[in-house]
Parts: C-alpha cells; structure tokens; sequence
C-alpha cells in the first residue's frame, strides 16, 4: 500500500514560481506511474501532467505545457511538480496519484492512489 504526501504548495503573486514534492512511503515505487492533478472550488478535477517510472516519458495538460514540469527521483520515492509563470487560473488544490502500471493517462480513475493535496493560491 503506498501512501503519497504533497507539500510546497502556498500564496504567490502571478508570474511566480513554485514546485511540489510529492513523497511516497508504504512499499516500493517501483514501476508506478506518477501523476499530478488540480481542483479548483466548484470544478471537477483536472489532469495536469504524468511521468512514467524511469522518467523518461512525461505528459501535460496544454493549459500547463512550457510553464510546469514534472520529475522525480526514484531514489527518494519523490515526483516533482516545478510550476513557473503561475496565473491565477492555476489556484487549486494539486493532488499526487499513483498507479503500479505504465500509462501516461489522464482519467482520474486510472489512479490507484491519491495524496491528500496541497493548496496553491495565485494571486492578480
């Protein structure tokens, strides 16, 4: 069972930058697929990028790509979410999810497992 913790999220005026971490703990990272999504107050949750386990193949949402990068380090169990020239369209809660598969999928539902988010506030 792998349980997923996000942190570095906060307030910041637009055009900022900022990067979550997302820690895996419970198990093995081995051969999970990571991925980041947003939920903004009266919306449904969005995809917004996915690697694979060697990192070697990432995806994004267009509203994010060329601004946000996603990474991470297996030997940390830890994925990156690097995000620059924030807007205040990007304020949301950001969730890590997992699954023991490869893909680089959008749909929530193919996710196994969920962290419990981490806010970012961007304000005009």
């Amino acid at each position: 069972q792998v349980q997923l913790v996000e942190s570095g999220g906060g307030s910041v005026p637009a055009g900022s930058s900022l990067r979550l971490t997302c820690a895996a703990s419970g198990g093995s990272d081995s051969g999970y697929t990571r991925g980041w999504f947003r939920q903004a107050p009266g919306k449904e949750r969005e995809w917004v990028a996915a690697i694979n386990w060697s990192g070697s193949s990432t995806n994004y949402a267009d509203s994010v790509k060329g601004r946000f990068t996603i990474s991470r380090d297996n030997a940390k169990s830890t994925v990156y979410l690097q995000m620059n020239s924030l807007k205040p369209e990007d304020t949301a809660v950001y969730y890590c999810a997992a699954r023991h598969a490869y893909g680089l999928v959008s749909e929530t539902d193919w996710y196994d497992y969920w962290g419990q988010g981490t806010q970012v506030t961007v304000s005009s």
